[in-house]
C-alpha cells in the first residue's frame, strides 16, 4: 500500500475521531514519510471539501461529518472480541439484490460495509455470515445503515440449510488462512515490540504506524468467525499482540509529536483507502 497524504492524514484522524490534530503535528507525522508539507496543506483543504475532516479550532483539525461512522465502525477493533457470543448454527442473512450497480461509488460503498461486517455472497445479492455477534440482526442492521447500505437492504435470520448448502456457506471462508494470518502476524508483532527499543526514534514511529495499520485492517475486516471455522486462541494471541503495538505506537508518536494529551496515531487509514480482502 503506497502511503498518501489522503491515507496518512484520514488514518491520524480517524485513530481518535473525538480530538482535534494540530496542523503542525500533522505536518511532521507526514514528514516522517517524506510527504512535502505543500502536499499535506492542499489535501488538508480537499477532505475538509469533501466533508471527511473538519476545522476544530484554528489550525487544527478532526474526523469529519462525512467519516464520523466509518471512523466508530473502525474504532470497534479494540472490544470486537467481547461483542461476540456463542454460535447455534443460524446465519445472518442481507438481500441487497433489488439495489442498483451502476453507481460505483454507492456499490464500493456498500461492499466494503458488508465486508466489514463479514459478510459473504453466496449468491447474487444475497450475503450471509454466522450469528454470532452480540444483539444479532438488528445490530448488524443498524451499523450497515450506519456505514451507507440504505434502509431497503433486507436483514434477517437463516437457518436449516440443507447439508450441501452448509457446506457451501461454511466454504465462503478460508479459515485456514485466517489462522495462518493471525499466528504469522502475531509473531512479526512481537518481534518488533522486543526490538524496538533499539530503534531511532523516527524509524520506530514509521514502523509502529505500517505494523499497526496492516494489524488493524486486518482486525477491522476480520469476519470474526465462531470456533470451529477458525482458530480462537489464535485469534486472542494477535488481538493482544496488536493492543499491545498500538499502546507501543502512541508512546512513540506522543514523543516524536511531542503532544498533549496523547493522540493515538497507530493505523487505521486502511479502512477508508484499502481493497476489500477475502
Amino acid at each position: 500500500m503506497k502511503l498518501t497524504a489522503k491515507k496518512l492524514i484520514l488514518g491520524l484522524m480517524v485513530a481518535d475521531p473525538d480530538q482535534a490534530m494540530p496542523v503542525q503535528s500533522i505536518i511532521r507525522a507526514c514528514a516522517l514519510f517524506r510527504i512535502t508539507e505543500n502536499n499535506v496543506r492542499v489535501t488538508l483543504v480537499r477532505l475538509s471539501a469533501e466533508g471527511l475532516i473538519e476545522s476544530r479550532g484554528r489550525g487544527a483539525y478532526g474526523v469529519g461529518p462525512q467519516a464520523r461512522n466509518t471512523a466508530q465502525e473502525v474504532a470497534r477493533w479494540h472490544n470486537a472480541e467481547q461483542r461476540l457470543c456463542d454460535w447455534s448454527g443460524a446465519y445472518i442473512a442481507v438481500h441487497t439484490g433489488m439495489m442498483g450497480r451502476s453507481d460505483r461509488k454507492a456499490l464500493n460503498q456498500r461492499e466494503r460495509a458488508l465486508d466489514m461486517l463479514g459478510l459473504r455472497e453466496l449468491e447474487r445479492g444475497l450475503h450471509i455470515r454466522p450469528d454470532n455477534l452480540s444483539g444479532g440482526v438488528a445490530e448488524v442492521r443498524h451499523r450497515l445503515h450506519d456505514l451507507g447500505v440504505p434502509d431497503d437492504a433486507t436483514v434477517f435470520l437463516a437457518s436449516a440449510f440443507e447439508a450441501r448448502k452448509d457446506d457451501a456457506i461454511r466454504a465462503l471462508w478460508d479459515g485456514d488462512a485466517l489462522n495462518r494470518r493471525y499466528r504469522e502476524q502475531t509473531q512479526r508483532l512481537n518481534q518488533w515490540l522486543a526490538r524496538h527499543d533499539e530503534l531511532e526514534r523516527d524509524v520506530a514511529a514509521r514502523e509502529s504506524y505500517l505494523a499497526g495499520a496492516e494489524a488493524i485492517r486486518m482486525l477491522v475486516f476480520d469476519p470474526w468467525l465462531p470456533e470451529p471455522l477458525v482458530d480462537g486462541p489464535a485469534r486472542h494471541a494477535f488481538v493482544q499482540a496488536t493492543e499491545a503495538m498500538d499502546a507501543a505506537g502512541k508512546a512513540i508518536w506522543q514523543d516524536v509529536l511531542d503532544m498533549a494529551p496523547a493522540h493515538p496515531l497507530t493505523g487505521t487509514a486502511s479502512a477508508f483507502n484499502t481493497p476489500r480482502k477475502r
